[in-house]
């Protein structure tokens, strides 16, 4: 321990650095959770779309939906999710997960949803990219 110490004293940029990054991992893996989002692997989340009838919201924009897609998704970029919402409304009380590309936007789509009184809201962990190497189906329909 003594150590430890006497490396903090001699790099304190280093040790500084390392505090931010070790409470930054610390926000992206317990932020979620705190803020009553949930994130779901493709394998959860196909057995929440299976069992309880989830709703799937892709927020990617046209450009990307078109290459593929997860079967019956809503469409919904995230640069446009305030204005049509409307979409959306109906499926207020279901369960939804969101997608994207890696799972960055459809993160910050479960931030927005959830201001706006959506409840059960799932983040696809790893976005359409891990559903593809999960080898579950997209479709361009």
């Amino acid at each position: 321990m003594g150590q430890f110490a006497e490396f903090l004293g001699n790099h304190p940029l280093l040790s500084a650095v390392a505090f931010v990054i070790i409470v930054l991992l610390i926000q992206d893996v317990l932020g979620a959770s705190i803020n009553g989002i949930k994130n779901l692997n493709p394998v959860a989340a196909t057995g929440l779309i299976n069992h309880e009838e989830a709703v799937v919201l892709d927020v990617r924009e046209a450009s990307e939906f078109s290459t593929g897609h997860i079967l019956n998704a809503i469409h919904i970029p995230f640069s446009k999710l305030n204005d049509q919402l409307s979409k959306l409304e109906k499926h207020k009380d279901a369960h939804i997960i969101i997608s994207c590309r890696t799972g960055a936007r459809s993160g910050s789509a479960c931030k927005v949803l959830k201001k706006l009184g959506y409840e059960k809201l799932y983040n696809l962990q790893g976005g359409v990219v891990a559903w593809e190497g999960a080898n579950l189906p997209l479709t361009k329909k």
